[in-house]
């Protein structure tokens, strides 16, 4: 099914601020349902030794990796976050021991399920292991793990610690995804976030990328960074534009000095106002939708010839902890400190600290230690904001189908909500489908809102500070 309709989407600057203004407010980013905010302490080693027993009864059916690689040779100030800063590399060997011991126990509870269909390398910063660390960290998973055939494998990169021979030694390994922080390459945003990269560098990660045959090459920039104005923005967005990568991501800067005590570097009164910020955004959907780039979900663009431009068309598009995706695995399993895994009904979020991790695994016990079991509401409710999130539509008749329900009874209450975007022309809502509109695109987080339960009940005590949706 196609869901496109590139002419009527809004491309003016002036208008898309406005709409962002007049929507602009706190919410959850639904990476996962319930939000990490649900997830509760004390779920730990037997519970998960539950879920994988259940996992391994499915040995057809591939499984979606993350692991996470925390290490960075420096902090960036705007930096959010989990990761260790050490300019000294050997510090990170016994790293890869624990989690080589940590792929031993997994691979030892899953004897019947063996076969990955995606691949996430995160961090910190992945290629700050060396390409031999990186072989064999990857190399002890494939003893045990096998990417299925088109297997998505995906890294993340720092152009400038990442070497020809990093990218190649991925390559060998069959990765076939890479992704790049840009941020921005304006000399004196860079200088005062602490992070710069010219673009000659980024420009080669690209080059070598493309020549040893990755494919949906991805540059991660950030809107709302100190000294960001209008021109600076749209300068910076040409020359990105100009290395065409496959994707592009543009994430709001959230800044939580309070939170992330290296954010304090940052001068506060060199930020962006509250309606530049708006701004920025609307020139950098208008920069990628005028180069020819179609929207992905809230904040990612891609070429039309993109698997996930062509996914996203056919309403198939996924999302999960590694991003958005299209090749659906039903359970996630996470590797590493604070990697957070979605395995039989349930998420499950590894240790945050190196000190705890260290301990559970010595102790040959998993370092889980909070989670959340889904319910049917939540089944329900996360498959819901899924579509909306990834597809921009909800099939009504669909979810009557697969759960029983008769949608607009079961979701009167989120309905009456939903009412109100629906007037404003954010949505439409017939007796078949929910619908994003155009404009409506920019929102989709405010649409899921209204399926929220945990929103609408209250989120636990304790919750962290959700950015804002724009």
């Amino acid at each position: 099914m196609s869901t496109d309709n590139q002419s009527h989407r809004p491309t003016s600057r002036e208008d898309t601020a406005e709409l962002l203004r007049r929507h602009d407010k706190k919410g959850p980013r639904y990476t996962s349902y319930p939000t990490a905010v649900e997830f509760e302490d004390g779920v730990g080693h037997e519970q998960y030794l539950e879920l994988l027993s259940r996992a391994n009864e499915k040995p057809d059916d591939p499984l979606s990796m993350y692991i996470h690689l925390p290490f960075c040779e420096a902090r960036c100030n705007f930096c959010g976050c989990n990761v260790i800063i050490n300019p000294n590399h050997a510090v990170a060997l016994p790293y890869i021991d624990l989690l080589e011991r940590e792929i031993d126990m997994l691979a030892a509870k899953l004897p019947d399920r063996r076969t990955i269909s995606q691949l996430h390398l995160g961090g910190g910063t992945p290629t700050y292991h060396s390409p031999d660390e990186l072989r064999r960290i990857l190399g002890h998973l494939f003893q045990y793990f096998r990417p299925t055939e088109g297997a998505e494998l995906a890294v993340e990169v720092d152009p400038r610690v990442t070497t020809e021979e990093h990218i190649k030694v991925l390559a060998e390994l069959g990765f076939n995804r890479i992704s790049m922080g840009v941020q921005d390459l304006t000399a004196e945003v860079q200088q005062a976030i602490g992070r710069v990269q010219t673009l000659e560098e980024t420009a080669a990660i690209v080059d070598q990328a493309r020549a040893h045959n990755y494919t949906g090459i991805n540059v991660d920039l950030i809107y709302g960074l100190p000294h960001q104005t209008e021109q600076s923005f749209e300068t910076m967005l040409q020359s990105v534009l100009s290395l065409r990568p496959d994707r592009a991501a543009v994430y709001s800067f959230a800044w939580i000095p309070g939170i992330k005590g290296n954010q304090t570097y940052i001068d506060e009164s060199t930020l962006p106002s509250g309606d530049l910020k708006f701004e920025l955004f609307a020139i950098a959907r208008e920069q990628f939708l005028n180069a020819g780039y179609e929207p992905i979900g809230m904040d990612h663009f891609a070429l039309p010839d993109d698997e996930l431009s062509r996914a996203r068309r056919e309403g198939r598009l996924r999302r999960n902890f590694q991003g958005y995706a299209t090749i659906p695995a039903e359970d996630v399993v996470g590797l590493g400190i604070s990697s957070i895994g979605d395995l039989s009904g349930s998420y499950v979020q590894n240790e945050k600290k190196l000190s705890t991790y260290r301990t559970a695994l010595e102790a040959h016990q998993f370092p889980v230690f909070r989670g959340v079991k889904r319910d049917d509401d939540d089944e329900l409710r996360r498959d819901l904001i899924h579509e909306l999130m990834c597809n921009f539509r909800v099939d009504k008749r669909e979810l009557e189908k697969s759960y029983g329900i008769v949608f607009d009874e079961y979701f009167k209450r989120d309905m009456e909500e939903l009412a109100g975007l629906v007037e404003e022309g954010l949505a439409t809502n017939d007796a078949n489908v929910i619908h994003a509109t155009a404009i409506g695109e920019l929102f989709v987080r405010n649409l899921a809102m209204c399926f929220d339960r945990y929103r609408r009940d209250g989120f636990r005590e304790g919750k962290q500070v959700f950015s804002r949706t724009v």
